[in-house]
């Protein structure tokens, strides 16, 4: 499978979301009778969207905002909420700085020490008030921050780094055991992130309750230009898919497949479980949201390391409340408001009446559903044909 890119050396085609297409189903389902929860480590959720754990997406606001509305968000243990007392501050600033000075004063934000007690302090926040407490950690930090959090009473635990195996090489830092993790935790444990069948397979038999998929596609990630590695979505989701269904089939014990970035409108999120996944998580759709800490503006985890920056700041503007982005009533053209209103449409026109069924939709290889026909919309810069 593949094509010749050179002598001896093949590489295989891989899609995105702008590549496929859905195909409706032989039946339709009442949008209102469809059922798009989904399960992980014992939770329920109603809605299978998760706001990722980035600082001008996620605090404790927006944490039990989410869980009000049917789901959760991701709180980032090495972020600006476990460094500053008040980051409210903080994220303001980082909004205000211009283009050209962005990263630079990100650099120096990001600088500042975390202190252990405010974990404890962010978690209790968001379940004083009755959320779900889901936080985040790099491997390296996650032994430690992971028992401070399940001291707090934590909820899930998410490990993630850009790109996270089992099997981890290094003369200088131990390679981190899930399974180990796992027992010690006794809680949910999601880990990311991973793009292939085989690191999904090792990743599984660690025991962990689900897997973040994707390296690269995130509005605020440039790792894709940096190092120019990265999967398309729709093939990493499929890939990953396909493990989480031979794992299921030999222990049965199912692992949820969570598509991680690359999406911003209903479109997207449909195609994602279209291709196999249980949920997605996003970023920059939650910046718009007038509760968001970013202040419509959205910068990766990895946009303030010292020595290689792999992300950016970019502004997302402010274009509703958080339930209009959910539940809408939408007021853009552009599909990025009512996204779970769209994948309810999407999954009835289908036949699809809860996500196990949206997995089996067909697709179809489409690069030009994004074009045929719209000439007036790009002409104008209105609803598919805003840049």
């Amino acid at each position: 499978m593949g094509m010749w890119v050179g002598r001896g050396r093949k590489a295989r085609i891989c899609y995105g979301f702008e590549e496929i297409a859905l195909v409706p189903g032989k039946i339709t389902v009442d949008p209102d009778e469809v059922d798009t929860g989904f399960e992980i480590g014992g939770y329920r959720f109603a809605i299978p969207i998760i706001a990722a754990a980035m600082d001008g997406a996620m605090d404790v606001n927006m944490a039990i905002s989410l869980s009000k509305f049917g789901s959760f968000g991701v709180l980032n243990l090495e972020g600006v909420q476990t460094r500053y007392e008040n980051p409210t501050s903080i994220c303001e600033e980082i909004a205000s700085a211009s283009p050209s000075e962005a990263t630079a004063i990100l650099q120096r934000i990001y600088e500042e020490p975390i202190k252990e007690e405010l974990i404890g302090k962010r978690i209790l926040e968001i379940k004083d008030a009755g959320g779900i407490a889901c936080v985040s950690s790099i491997p390296q930090k996650a032994e430690r921050f992971g028992k401070i959090a399940k001291e707090a009473g934590v909820d899930i635990f998410v490990v993630q780094a850009t790109v996270t195996t089992v099997q981890y090489i290094s003369k200088g830092n131990p390679s981190l055991s899930f399974a180990k993790l796992k027992k010690e935790l006794e809680i949910p444990l999601i880990v990311g992130n991973c793009v292939t069948y085989e690191a999904s397979l090792e990743l599984m038999a660690e025991g962990i309750d689900g897997l973040l998929v994707g390296v690269g596609p995130g509005a605020a990630c440039t790792t894709r230009g940096v190092l120019g590695v990265g999967v398309p979505q729709v093939t990493a989701t499929a890939d990953c898919a396909a493990a989480r269904d031979y794992y299921y089939k030999k222990q049965a014990r199912y692992v949820p497949i969570i598509t991680d970035g690359g999406m911003s409108v209903g479109g997207e999120i449909c195609k994602a479980i279209a291709s196999g996944a249980d949920a997605v998580m996003i970023g920059s759709a939650f910046t718009k949201a007038k509760e968001s800490p970013g202040k419509g503006f959205h910068w990766g985890m990895a946009t303030p390391h010292r020595n290689l920056p792999r992300g950016t700041r970019i502004r997302t503007g402010v274009t509703g409340t958080l339930e209009q982005i959910l539940y809408g009533p939408a007021h853009l053209d552009d599909g990025s408001q009512n996204l779970v209103g769209a994948l309810r449409t999407a999954m009835g026109v289908c036949g699809a009446r809860n996500i196990r069924q949206m997995q089996e939709t067909e697709l179809i290889i489409a690069p030009s559903v994004q074009t045929e026909g719209k000439i007036f919309q790009r002409a104008q810069g209105i609803g598919m044909g805003k840049v």
